[in-house]
């Protein structure tokens, strides 16, 4: 008879699946809680950038360190996570982002004149302001990853929803789910929308903002690239700021989405449900401006909840109440093998690292 799991980690998206590896490299056996289909709630899709440009120097270290996760859990899984074509940025923040990536050192990155940008991203239009190039970034392959993770847990993750959750006075936590009733040493709860309904639970109000993101897919004319990056578009030249896009593997494919989100009321409501056919439109009109490489006819929609902290797009935290640990944040998929690492040493008795609790608002600029 196998070994009980000691600590339960509730949500299977991508952050749950690395706590729970993270566990596993320790040694520590989880049980991952996921009510549907892992890796299809904030996780969903095909692709995501791994980028390190961000305002917060210590952000940009914890993607820096982050990254070389990535690629050992690369080489032991035998799957390409991340690919080889780096990230171009564009607009009027790329001076002041380069000098924060330099000042932190050990990442290459630099600018780019507009016929390396065309050769790096052949589906842009013609563009020939402030241009940089990050190119240990590249494009997550998201379904490869859930599934080689989760493939590695097995049995580990149980199709089961979490109820509550709550300390039990004695060292331990108690997990009510839909069919069971479960003792641990210590839980993770990372379940996006749900994880603050569950933090209140404990006694914690956590301030995520809820809100809706829009995401396109569309059809590359003629051959695929053999080379294309991931675009971030802050420049405005074409219409939108706050733009980013990234490849499908095989390059056939190019998903762009608006950084712009539809917020909703607490009940999950929409205060405005035609907001998000409005960014839609938006996305379409962008794509017919600045990426005459790509059919402007989507292919594929990817409509999902977004979670997001007061301080920052890119901000990040974690909260904790008797050996309960709840995480929040959005843009965390590139994160999620160091965060995982960082939630299964918090785990296992281990100090939390000061950066990622709320009073450091990881994530703020500076």
């Amino acid at each position: 008879m196998g070994r009980a799991p000691e600590v339960a980690v509730v949500g299977a998206g991508i952050v749950g699946l690395c706590t729970a590896y993270a566990l596993a490299e320790r040694g520590t056996m989880a049980r991952v809680y996921e009510s549907g289909v892992p890796g299809h709630g904030q996780s969903s899709g095909q692709s995501r950038i791994f980028r390190h440009a961000h305002d917060d120097a210590r952000l940009v270290e914890f993607t820096r360190q982050g990254r070389t996760i990535w690629n050992e859990w690369a080489d032991r899984l035998g799957a390409e996570l991340i690919s080889q074509d780096g990230v171009v940025a564009l607009g009027g923040p790329v001076p002041g982002r380069l000098r924060i990536l330099q000042d932190v050192g050990g990442i290459p990155v630099r600018t780019v004149d507009s016929a390396e940008l065309h050769a790096r991203m052949p589906l842009l239009a013609d563009y020939r302001g402030p241009a940089m190039l990050d190119e240990d970034g590249g494009a997550i392959r998201t379904r490869v990853a859930v599934e080689s993770l989760a493939d590695a847990l097995g049995d580990s993750v149980a199709t089961d929803e979490v109820i509550s959750l709550h300390p039990t006075g004695r060292g331990t936590v108690e997990v009510l789910s839909t069919v069971g009733r479960e003792e641990y040493a210590t839980a993770v709860v990372c379940a996006g929308l749900g994880t603050a309904r569950l933090a209140r639970n404990v006694g914690l109000s956590l301030p995520i903002r809820p809100a809706a993101h829009v995401r396109l897919t569309f059809q590359v004319r003629g051959a695929p690239p053999e080379r294309v990056a991931c675009l971030q578009d802050s420049s405005g030249d074409f219409g939108e700021v706050g733009v980013y896009a990234a490849p499908y593997p095989g390059n056939s494919r190019y998903a762009v989405g608006l950084s712009q989100t539809v917020e909703v009321r607490e009940d999950g409501s929409f205060a405005d449900p035609e907001a998000l056919v409005a960014l839609n439109d938006r996305a379409r009109a962008y794509v017919s401006r600045a990426l005459p490489g790509l059919d402007p006819e989507p292919v594929e929609y990817l409509h999902c909840w977004v979670t997001s902290l007061p301080w920052s797009e890119d901000g990040m935290a974690v909260w904790e109440a008797d050996r309960i640990f709840f995480t929040a944040g959005h843009n965390l998929f590139k994160q999620a093998p160091r965060l995982g690492r960082a939630l299964a040493s918090a785990a296992m008795a281990e100090e939390l690292e000061e950066n990622l609790r709320p009073a450091a608002a990881l994530g703020q600029p500076r």
